[in-house]
């Protein structure tokens, strides 16, 4: 198919399908096949969804996010777990706020993880291809797995950090104060 549109109902229906997926997140492959030179999809996210923070392999590639719907919060931590940095990125109502990015780009090597801040956040997702679905992804050791009840607790606290770090500064960063 030469052109592909994505309507307010694809999105919509990405959103709903995220909402009763027990991780709280779907996303939808827009490439063909792992073997393109450009992986990209959207991922519908909940505010319950967890995804344990993560690192990719330099032989990955950059990860760049893109909000497409809704308000995120891009966190970034040190090797030792401990959080190093918030970026909030954001579209429509969001994306006039000086404080809220509209994307993030992240190198190999980073430890990371997405928050929806908003019910019925969706980003889109870029990376370079081909993909290896048999490629590590290095999951930290100091973050608990998803899907269980310290995953969830942790996810809370974090929302709970980030909630008390106030205002992001004109990057969308917000100040860690250790």
């Amino acid at each position: 198919m030469p052109l592909k549109v994505f309507s307010e109902d694809f999105m919509a229906s990405l959103i709903e399908e995220a909402k009763i997926n027990p991780r709280k997140r779907m996303h939808k492959n827009l490439h063909a096949d792992y073997q393109e030179a450009c992986q990209r999809f959207f991922n519908a996210i909940e505010p319950d969804s967890y995804l344990r923070p993560h690192c990719h392999g330099a032989t990955q590639g950059a990860e760049t996010l893109i909000a497409i719907k809704g308000l995120l919060a891009f966190l970034i931590f040190g090797n030792d777990g401990k959080l190093q940095a918030v970026h909030l990125f954001g579209a429509k109502n969001h994306a006039h706020k000086q404080s809220v990015a509209v994307g993030v780009e992240v190198q190999p090597g980073k430890w990371h993880t997405v928050i929806s801040l908003e019910s019925g956040s969706v980003l889109l997702e870029l990376k370079g291809g081909p993909f290896d679905p048999e490629a590590p992804k290095y999951y930290a050791s100091w973050a608990p797995e998803e899907m269980t009840k310290e995953g969830q607790i942790y996810l809370e606290a974090l929302k709970r950090e980030i909630s008390l770090l106030g205002e992001p500064s004109e990057e969308g960063k917000l100040a860690i104060k250790h």
